[in-house]
């Protein structure tokens, strides 16, 4: 097996990589989780989903691919001209909302709707309000981060805010959680019902 064989890659995605480019965009996810996403949201055809940091959409746009019909997606970002450029790219489609907001305002904010899956990628829902994000999670739902090995742009100090991170998720009682050294270092936890 060869998990770099990644052969359902979305069409968008090469011309997402050269505007991330374009821009000086570099906190693209790369095509595991992507393709990990993909296959968690297809296990819920008719499911509802968060990203918190949207980002310029590479994430999004697998998350988009794996999709049901009945799915819906809310994806969270509070950089006005990358929520313009996912906008562009996806707000045409009525199961996706992109939202710029504060993601902590945002989280703390939302009434709506729980949530099958969340993926965790900016400060908000991963390094801040981990309790209330948790709180939008239904019963069975994944939480996913990734970027949790070192990464060439995390700043100084960082490192430890990571490590702290996992032993907090490590001890609570409302999740199970299994660590992936894979990719950029990614935890996947379930929610207890």
């Amino acid at each position: 097996m060869k998990d770099s064989d990644i052969r359902d890659i979305p069409k968008i995605y090469d011309s997402l990589l050269v505007r991330s480019k374009e821009i000086g965009f570099n906190m693209t996810s790369d095509k595991y989780i992507g393709t990990l996403l993909k296959t968690l949201i297809s296990s819920k055809p008719s499911g509802r989903f968060l990203e918190l940091g949207t980002g310029i959409g590479l994430s999004l746009m697998w998350m988009i691919d794996g999709l049901g019909a009945d799915s819906y997606i809310i994806s969270v970002d509070n950089d006005p001209k990358l929520v313009e450029i996912a906008e562009q790219n996806f707000g045409a489609d009525k199961r996706v909302e992109i939202v710029c907001a504060d993601g902590s305002d945002w989280i703390k904010g939302y009434k709506g709707s729980k949530f099958d899956l969340i993926f965790a990628d900016s400060w908000p829902g991963k390094y801040s309000e981990i309790d209330e994000t948790m709180n939008l999670l239904n019963g069975g739902g994944f939480y996913v981060i990734d970027d949790m090995n070192r990464q060439p742009n995390w700043p100084n100090g960082h490192a430890s805010k990571a490590s702290r991170l996992i032993s907090s998720l490590e001890e609570r009682n409302d999740i199970t959680l299994t660590k992936l050294n894979w990719s950029t270092g990614v935890i996947i936890a379930t929610k207890i019902k």
